[in-house]
């Protein structure tokens, strides 16, 4: 419940987006706990706010920024040639599981990757946990931009099994040193038409960010 709650939530807001909220918050009413508890404060400071205002600060958010998007290779690969080899990875395993993620969105889109873990647990979870560090840069990440979609990604983090220092001094060394850039060998992925609703295309290389994670997000 937590993983389907956490990827509604993530997907751009449109014109369903009320909808959304409305169904998290009723799945959500009766669970006890701090992961319950997180995901109701992100719909509680989100709710209120129109869908037009809240589109635009979702693509500040995540889709302006290299150290807060939601496709998780992008942490541990960057726009370099073994970025193409980790997306095939995460399309063999939905594909091998039986599930046929859209076409028309990259393979490891987190929101994708969270629909996956809710419906097939064991190998979702195995996947998100092996994507520890990128999660847990992306939730300190957004815990510097003041994000309410920080509170997701409290909640996801909660769901996996424990938190090793490996993974945290990763996600340290992401957070200082950003993720490797070459704007080669993506291909076939980069030729992907945007989807339509969610609006989500690759973040655009630029300039290494500051070394300081708190400088990076502003």
């Amino acid at each position: 419940m937590v993983h389907q709650a956490a990827s509604l939530l993530l997907i751009h807001p449109d014109d369903r987006w009320p909808d959304r909220v409305r169904l998290v918050m009723d799945s959500l009413a009766a669970a006890p706990g701090p992961v319950a508890q997180s995901l109701r404060r992100c719909c509680d400071a989100l709710a209120a706010v129109p869908v037009l205002d809240l589109s635009a600060r979702y693509v500040v958010t995540f889709d302006r920024s290299r150290r807060r998007t939601l496709h998780l290779t992008y942490y541990t690969d960057g726009d370099t040639r073994r970025r193409g080899q980790s997306l095939l990875a995460w399309q063999d395993l939905y594909r091998s599981h039986g599930w046929q993620p859209p076409a028309d969105e990259l393979p490891d889109f987190l929101p994708l990757a969270l629909e996956f873990a809710a419906r097939c647990p064991e190998p979702g979870v195995r996947a998100l946990q092996e994507h520890r560090a990128g999660l847990e840069l992306l939730r300190l990440a957004l815990h510097e931009h003041r994000s309410p979609w920080a509170d997701v990604l409290e909640a996801v983090c909660h769901t996996l099994p424990g938190a090793s220092p490996a993974d945290r001094a990763a996600a340290l060394r992401l957070a200082r040193t950003g993720p490797p850039t070459e704007t080669v060998g993506l291909l076939p992925f980069t030729g992907q038409a945007p989807p339509g609703p969610v609006d989500l295309p690759l973040p655009v290389p630029r300039p290494p960010d500051p070394p300081h994670p708190a400088e990076a997000a502003r």
